[in-house]
């Protein structure tokens, strides 16, 4: 191994100031630097698997977001965006809480949402040693993830044997150099309690997304049940309010700059320690062509939505969801182009490669760059597929169907309840437009030797993507429920050939015998080196004096604490962001002329009054938001901000446009996470939605 070289670590994997997603069993060891910025208590009122901790106030919500307990009887919050689909499947025209919100004012007015879960995390250990046991060093990869796969089947089935709602995942940390078990208690009753107005919880729309400052009441309240036990139990009427091990109490004090917060939650995906080649392909190429593909999708949706309150209904969780990635991305490639961040890494890599000399890592960099400049074209397929053909809404109904009829598995009630489900929400001219512009760019941008032969048919066979449009909307049976719902099984033969399922299935062929094969395969190349070249970054730490302890694994979707400090930032030359927001912005935003701007009129009153009971802050107005210098990301949203004494000060719900980059690359200077102040909560609850009765089950502090 080299020694006595000069180390330079231009964006290598080492943390400064506020960032790192850490686990929340490990976090002794940085126990006293969050003690050292303010924290004033222990590692064990953070974790702990023998009495409760804050760690037990905390759920995966669905599978994708983050809620917090904030009552004895199982009162949850989390953000408006991911109650979104809960709400948006309870509206209708004449009962729209979507626009309207939402309020239960009794228990019996709570209404249920098949399919959504909470899940509490019981507890997590390392497992590394069991997992691979009976691996070695001269076995294929094959014969690893065999071993691998078959000890996680072992440790799961023992972890939840308990039953009682019990699952549990091994996860893969430093890209398979460390495995962890998540076991997880699951509840199945989960129950809408109450939901602002959009114009309040989605206040600013898609134009205000992931900008600072911020003026949305991004919140949904729901409720766990459990049976008479406190088990997780399916839906019934005899299931009582679930009593959790530890809930939060909510301070009414609120943050200042410079105080100390941390985020409790479940954040989604990372890729802190990717190669610069695979920030290139973002940058460059991936975020791009999708960001441009999805601009015509959002196009579309928006021109039908704004003439037709029932389309607008139909489509705002659709939209919202295209709509997010998209403006996301395009923040992430500003982000990483400021920053250089290409560029720096390729430093950091010529910097190891100096070290790696004559050492196991000899020339990993070049081998990684290497199988990136491989696998671009079936990266690039990958995206187009999933962005265009994947995305048209007809196709993948029709493709659901035929599913059942390919499996022999006709089920009458199944396909009406299916088709029931879909046509609620789906709008003919919309997807329709939408398969025309899709057609069209897949054709143009990607590369002739990559096309599948059908799709390259079906339009010399039509000569246009309207025209194919044409056909295939008039001739499919998948467009009217009616005939849907008359569906027998002897119409498999009329089913499997009918032109959306065609279209659906001859896609899938390709993709999964063109594109698929040769991107698993250079996958599990890129991942078993980057096994490698993670341990070859952990000892070149080492051997440059400066630890392994900065080192944190990528976010997965399981538990983690963020911690920093309330702090405004400089996005450019000249412009100063405080770090909070108040009503007062709201009113300087508000016109009734713009859907997403346009308040509720009792929210207008409430200003002109200046009602605000408890919840004004220092300045006299009511605080909104406020930004902080957690690194969070995607799964962060609906997790807890809380104070230095554990208490509950805000809701996670977004980042600022110029730091989304942080899920590839840290700024501490403009990353910052965006925050919904609890007391602007707990001010709708009151004044918007006259729901102060749920303020008796909760407790507060100052």
């Amino acid at each position: 191994m080299v020694s006595g070289c000069a180390l330079s670590f231009a964006a290598g994997p080492f943390v400064e100031a506020d960032e790192g997603m850490w686990l929340p069993s490990l976090i002794s060891g940085r126990i006293a630097d969050m003690q050292s910025k303010g924290f004033h208590l222990e590692a064990k009122d953070i974790y702990d698997i023998n009495q409760a901790s804050l760690k037990d106030a905390v759920v995966l919500f669905g599978r994708g977001c983050t809620g917090e307990v904030i009552s004895p009887e199982g009162l949850l919050l989390t953000n408006h965006h991911c109650g979104y689909g809960q709400i948006q499947k309870h509206s209708s025209v004449e009962h729209d809480y979507l626009k309207d919100g939402f309020w239960a004012m009794s228990r019996d007015e709570e209404l249920p949402n098949k399919g959504l879960t909470v899940s509490f995390l019981e507890r997590m250990d390392d497992v590394t040693e069991v997992v691979l046991k009976g691996y070695d060093t001269s076995m294929s990869e094959d014969e690893r993830n065999a071993i691998v796969s078959r000890n996680s089947a072992v440790l799961i089935k023992k972890a939840t044997e308990g039953g009682n709602g019990l699952r549990a995942t091994v996860e893969s940390l430093y890209y398979g150099n460390q495995y962890f078990i998540f076991i997880y208690k699951e509840f199945q009753d989960v129950r809408l309690v109450g939901a602002p107005p959009s114009s309040i919880g989605k206040f600013g729309g898609d134009t205000d997304n992931w900008m600072w400052p911020r003026h949305t009441g991004d919140f949904s309240i729901f409720r766990i049940y459990a049976d008479k036990d406190n088990n997780p139990a399916a839906y019934s009427e005899d299931n009582v309010p679930y009593r959790p091990k530890r809930y939060f109490s909510i301070s009414t004090k609120g943050v200042s700059e410079g105080d100390f917060t941390f985020v409790y939650g479940f954040p989604g995906r990372t890729q802190e320690y990717i190669h610069s080649d695979g920030i290139r392909y973002l940058e460059n190429i991936g975020d791009p062509e999708k960001i441009k593909l999805r601009t015509l999708k959002l196009d579309i949706q928006k021109k039908y939505m704004s003439s037709s309150q029932k389309v607008r209904i139909q489509y705002s969780s659709k939209n919202a969801s295209v709509a997010n990635s998209w403006k996301k991305w395009q923040g992430e490639v500003r982000g990483l182009a400021k920053m250089h961040t290409a560029d720096r890494k390729s430093a950091y890599e010529a910097e190891f490669e100096k070290w790696a000399a004559g050492t196991e890592y000899e020339g990993i960099t070049s081998k990684l760059a290497g199988l990136y400049r491989e696998i671009e074209p079936y990266s690039m397929a990958y995206d187009f597929y999933t962005e265009t053909a994947r995305s048209i809404e007809l196709a993948r109904f029709a493709e659901s169907i035929a599913a059942l009829y390919r499996a022999g598995n006709f089920n009458k009630s199944r396909i009406e309840e299916t088709a029931g489900t879909f046509f609620k929400d789906y709008y003919l001219p919309i997807d329709k437009e939408t398969f025309i512009s899709m057609m069209e760019q897949f054709g143009k941008k990607l590369p002739e030797d990559l096309k599948p032969d059908y799709f390259t048919d079906e339009m010399q066979r039509h000569g246009s993507a309207e025209k194919w449009a044409e056909e295939l909307f008039s001739k499919s049976v998948f467009t009217d429920i009616e005939t849907v719902s008359r569906l027998e099984e002897t119409d498999s033969s009329a089913v499997m050939n009918d032109p959306a399922v065609q279209y659906g299935r001859r896609f899938s062929e390709w993709f999964n015998e063109s594109i698929r094969p040769e991107m698993t395969r250079l996958n599990n190349e890129l991942l078993l080196m980057y096994r490698t070249y993670m341990k070859g970054q952990m000892e070149f730490a080492q051997a440059s004096g400066r630890g392994t302890d900065q080192f944190y694994p990528d976010a997965n979707l399981t538990l983690r604490v963020a911690y920093g400090k309330v702090s405004g930032y400089s996005p450019a030359d000249g412009i100063d962001y405080l770090p909070h927001s108040t009503i007062q912005g709201i009113m300087e935003k508000d016109n009734p002329d713009i859907f997403d701007y346009n308040i509720p009129q009792r929210l207008r009153d409430l200003y002109a009054s200046g009602d605000y009971g408890r919840w004004a802050g220092e300045s006299g107005s009511v605080p909104v938001c406020f930004i902080a210098t957690n690194h969070t990301t995607g799964g962060n949203s609906g997790s807890p901000v809380i104070n230095a004494d554990g208490e509950l000060v805000g809701i996670n719900f977004d980042r600022v446009w110029e730091g989304t980059m942080s899920d590839l690359e840290f700024d501490p200077d403009v990353c910052r996470n965006i925050a919904l102040d609890i007391r602007y909560v707990m001010f709708t609850i009151e004044k918007i939605g006259n729901a102060s009765y749920l303020f008796d089950e909760m407790s507060f502090s100052r």
